[in-house]
């Protein structure tokens, strides 16, 4: 059923973008466009958001309600129908004319590897791809092998190990102390990442088999020094997609000075709901919406400010794990409780008690070794610290890809935990 809805939505689509381009008329093309927006959005709102504000209506009008039950999303819902509407508006745009064929549009629309999750692929960088005949001598192993590894490293071992500490802790907020709670936090900042970037990491990769380059999607974002470098280090696909049809459909900066700051704001409350159909979402959006104005007012006012980078590196990550707890967090009752104890109940005296009371101190202690060896990985591709070390990359840079196979075996947690974003 979900693969009909996948086609129809795509073929309709398809065939709208051919209306818009073989249309000289404005109004004609703009009618066709809102059809198209109308469809994907409609569709969105049924399955992500339809129960959300349905229930959300009744607990605040009805004295005695009667909540509806979630439903099932379609796997990559939010993915290709972005994908898809990013093609319409493009067409729209005049970037280029609607010439393919339904075949070659529906296989744009659900190339497999990052349609579940992403990256969300922009038309002209994937679509010239599909079209090259590609041979399998031609395969890069290498890079496939590179990249499906540490993927499956960083979401198999680091991402799901550090869940069992995580998850425990935010299912029952009420038994633990303030710094558990802000400990969880950003061990949940490294699962989180760790998760969606292992997927990325694996969808480039098994691309790669095909002969196809999908576009970056991460950039190292916890080497950030402010908000505005993280959003062009994190996600980047959704976060250009938002961009390039959401911020500048609304005007972007070409409106007043007032607008311009509400554009901001809502672009960021938007891509919270975009997450998930929870209150805690738009807590989350209206958080970086507010502290990214912020620092595009201090920027505009001093623009010549420069903190010192570890200065602007813990302000990011405080806020970045402080910002995540509302995207972790239950309900908006959990949510208040959690910031209330971490603000007037933080007791660290609890923190290892506690800690313990969910694992052992060696599978803590772990946990704690293998985000480390995150930060190092990432610090050598930032900085390129042992890039200049003789032989590194033909004997120490396969022998550690052979022992991340070897620690996935060893190390891994083989419960089929779902990437966080299939929820998406």
């Amino acid at each position: 059923m979900f693969l009909l809805l996948l086609i129809g939505t795509s073929a309709l689509d398809y065939y709208i973008a051919k209306l818009i381009s073989q249309s000289q008329n404005q109004k004609t093309r703009k009618t066709f466009l809102l059809c198209s927006l109308i469809a994907n959005i409609g569709v969105l709102f049924i399955f992500k958001y339809f129960i959300f504000f349905y229930n959300t209506g009744l607990s605040l009008f009805s004295g005695n309600p009667h909540f509806l039950s979630n439903i099932i999303i379609p796997a990559g819902l939010s993915f290709y129908t972005f994908q898809s509407i990013s093609y319409t508006m493009d067409v729209y745009r005049n970037k280029y004319k609607a010439d393919d064929t339904l075949t070659d549009f529906l296989l744009y629309v659900s190339f497999f590897p990052h349609m579940v999750a992403g990256p969300i692929v922009r038309y002209n960088s994937l679509m010239p791809q599909l079209k090259i005949v590609q041979y399998f001598k031609a395969i890069d192993w290498g890079a496939f092998v590179k990249l499906t590894v540490w993927g499956y490293f960083k979401k198999m071992v680091i991402a799901d190990n550090l869940s069992s500490i995580v998850t425990p802790v935010f299912n029952d907020v009420d038994h633990y102390s303030g710094s558990t709670l802000l400990v969880a936090g950003f061990l949940f900042v490294v699962q989180v990442y760790a998760d969606f970037s292992g997927y990325s990491d694996i969808a480039t990769g098994v691309a790669k088999l095909f002969g196809i380059n999908l576009s970056l999607n991460w950039r190292r974002p916890l080497f950030s020094k402010s908000l505005h470098e993280f959003w062009t280090r994190n996600h980047i696909s959704i976060t250009t997609w938002f961009r390039d049809y959401l911020y500048i459909g609304l005007g972007g900066n070409r409106v007043s000075y007032q607008r311009w700051l509400l554009n901001i704001f809502l672009v960021f409350l938007i891509s919270g709901l975009w997450h998930g159909a929870n209150f805690t979402f738009l807590v989350w959006g209206s958080m970086h919406g507010l502290f990214f104005i912020i620092e595009t007012l201090i920027f505009r006012k001093f623009p010549n400010l420069k903190a010192p980078k570890f200065i602007g590196w813990l302000y990011l990550m405080s806020f970045h794990t402080l910002s995540l707890i509302a995207f972790r967090a239950l309900s908006m009752h959990d949510l208040g409780h959690i910031y209330l104890k971490i603000f007037t109940e933080f007791n660290p005296e609890n923190l290892l008690t506690e800690l313990t009371q969910i694992t052992s101190l060696f599978f803590i202690t772990v946990c704690g070794l293998l985000t480390v060896l995150l930060f190092l990985k990432e610090a050598n591709e930032e900085y390129t610290i042992l890039n200049r070390i003789k032989g590194f990359e033909n004997i120490y840079k396969p022998a550690f890809f052979i022992l991340i196979l070897v620690s996935i075996f060893l190390l891994g947690n083989f419960n089929a935990n779902r990437f966080i974003y299939f929820q998406f």
